[in-house]
């Protein structure tokens, strides 16, 4: 009951969901009792946050699909401005929120996609150096002890794993230009056979089309043979940079990926078949082709994105462009979490609450995704899928017309 009037509290109306007004609106009579209560369900009761985020899911999902397919699995961050050094995970970094550096936490999160919403799946908190090196901080936090420093791209990779562990529909993986960039998660995504469009900076280095790395040297009979594969001052990948400002203007195309507010989203866009080029003289095999997918608006002195995607070699530049532009939509969903379902909300410092909180909300907001699923305006009638009772067998409805007479 507590966490049944706990996920209510999130979903009433109010400015702020933290547990003391959310105690007042749910329980203006008995507000002591209600705080106690909802206090112990987010900061103290043992509850798995993955076995409640599991249910939400499976519950979500089946209302999600009857809409249309899983288009993405998306990895991303989000950041929560936090005064003060003692809530847990706070220090001074780059904030997405306030898009500068700032005092706050930072939860890196996997969420799944329809092309019309998206629901987080996994959530964790990020948590620093500063944080996971101090045994007296960990201890006033109640941070567990098989928690330890992990990278951003760490944390994902293990969200993503996961998710294949419980047979999530698979989808292709989209994320920003923090992971995209990072080789070991490229490589580990596909390792997994999951396909991908992530960003990446501009000074990644990759080969022209249709060129790779040298083949090993041949073996002069002396010393230990070779396998690694090779450069030299003639032969020499590029950043993508400089590969997307050599292109002739006719490789560049008008796409149009979906519809805004006020008008219809398009850019230029250019994608070739190149291979990834960081530090592959110390591996033996080339790596396989991929899509490089850049972007230039017109009016912009130089391209402004770019991507690397495993989709297929038949992939049409419209498709590889409004699947790397799905990720606008869990920029959307993150601002209705945080505005709506108070995401942002949770005033505790410890490291249970933060995340019981969260999950709490993801799962309001699973209701809220489900309900939606079932009553879409443009639902046609008779296909509601609800299950009405039966009417009692003599029941007349007020105002119906009377039986005519008998002669």
């Amino acid at each position: 009951m507590p966490l049944k009037m706990y996920c209510a509290g999130l979903l009433l109306p109010g400015e702020r969901k933290s547990v003391e007004p959310m105690a007042a609106r749910l329980a203006p009579d008995n507000v002591r009792r209600m705080h106690q209560s909802l206090h112990h369900v987010v900061a103290d009761a043992p509850w798995s946050d993955e076995a409640v985020l599991a249910e939400v899911r499976s519950y979500a999902l089946t209302a999600m699909r009857q809409k249309g397919p899983l288009q993405a699995w998306i990895v991303d961050d989000t950041g929560f401005p936090k005064k003060g050094t003692h809530s847990v995970g706070v220090v001074r970094q780059y904030c997405g929120q306030v898009g500068k550096q700032e005092n706050c936490r930072v939860a890196v999160s996997l969420s799944v996609c329809t092309s019309q919403v998206s629901l987080p799946i996994a959530w964790r908190l990020y948590l620093p150096h500063e944080w996971a090196d101090d045994q007296a901080r960990r201890r006033q936090a109640g941070i567990p002890e098989e928690i330890q420093f992990a990278t951003k791209p760490t944390l994902a990779l293990q969200q993503i794993r996961s998710a294949v562990e419980q047979d999530v529909p698979r989808a292709p993986v989209l994320a920003d230009a923090a992971y995209g960039t990072d080789t070991q998660f490229r490589e580990a995504i596909r390792s997994l056979g999951l396909p991908y469009v992530v960003g990446i900076m501009s000074s990644v280095s990759v080969w022209k089309p249709g060129e790779a790395p040298l083949s090993k040297r041949k073996w002069k009979g002396m010393g230990r043979p070779t396998k690694l594969l090779r450069r030299d001052s003639h032969h020499q990948p590029l950043a993508a940079k400089d590969l997307a400002q050599s292109l002739p203007a006719s490789a560049w195309r008008t796409v149009t990926w979906r519809q805004g507010t006020k008008q219809s989203l398009r850019s230029r866009f250019a994608a070739v078949r190149v291979r990834p080029a960081h530090r592959d003289y110390w591996q033996s095999e080339p790596r396989p082709e991929e899509w490089l997918l850049m972007e230039w608006p017109r009016g912009e002195p130089e391209p402004t994105k770019y991507w690397l995607s495993t989709l297929p070699a038949d992939t049409r530049l419209t498709n590889l462009v409004r699947l790397a532009k799905q990720r606008w939509i869990i920029e959307r969903d993150y601002q209705e979490l945080k505005q709506e379902l108070g995401l942002g909300h949770f005033e505790g410092r410890g490291w249970r609450g933060f995340h019981h909180h969260a999950t709490l909300c993801i799962a309001a907001y699973g209701f809220l995704v489900a309900e939606r699923s079932r009553f879409s305006p443009s639902a046609r009638a008779g296909k509601l899928q609800l299950c009405a009772p039966k009417l009692p067998l003599h029941f007349k409805p007020r105002g119906s017309p009377r039986p005519g007479r008998a002669a």
